[in-house]
């Protein structure tokens, strides 16, 4: 079950992803002090799943440097249109509550820390 539990974003460790909805996105990544690394999901995307498990395995290490949040795109439809989101998964950096750069898609994950270095 906590397997279960994690893959959804019920149950998160310290620094892993967790799924927001469209109220707390406003409050937690637009309003954020800190760089936030969101990723637009759906649950039946296998891709989608695997960059979970990156996030989950490298979120962690940036735990004072930057927070890591998923948004379900179906459960949010508001949302993904505001930043031109049109697959998944996509990752979309924000920087004081603006959108800084993206990813769309699965990445080797020294890709995806190069990435998030590049903006901390």
């Amino acid at each position: 079950m906590g397997f279960i539990k994690r893959l959804l974003g019920i149950e998160t460790r310290p620094g892993e992803p967790e799924t927001i909805d469209a109220e707390r996105f406003e409050r937690e990544v637009l309003r954020s002090g800190l760089p936030c690394v969101v990723e637009f999901f759906n649950l039946w995307c296998s891709s989608c799943q695997v960059m979970t498990g990156l996030l989950n395995e490298i979120g962690p290490g940036y735990l004072d440097r930057a927070r890591f949040y998923k948004v379900n795109a179906e459960r949010s439809p508001s949302i993904p249109p505001r930043y031109r989101v049109s697959g998944v998964p996509t990752l979309i950096m924000f920087k004081g509550g603006e959108p800084v750069d993206r990813l769309t898609g699965l990445v080797p994950i020294d890709d995806l820390k190069a990435w998030i270095e590049q903006h901390l």
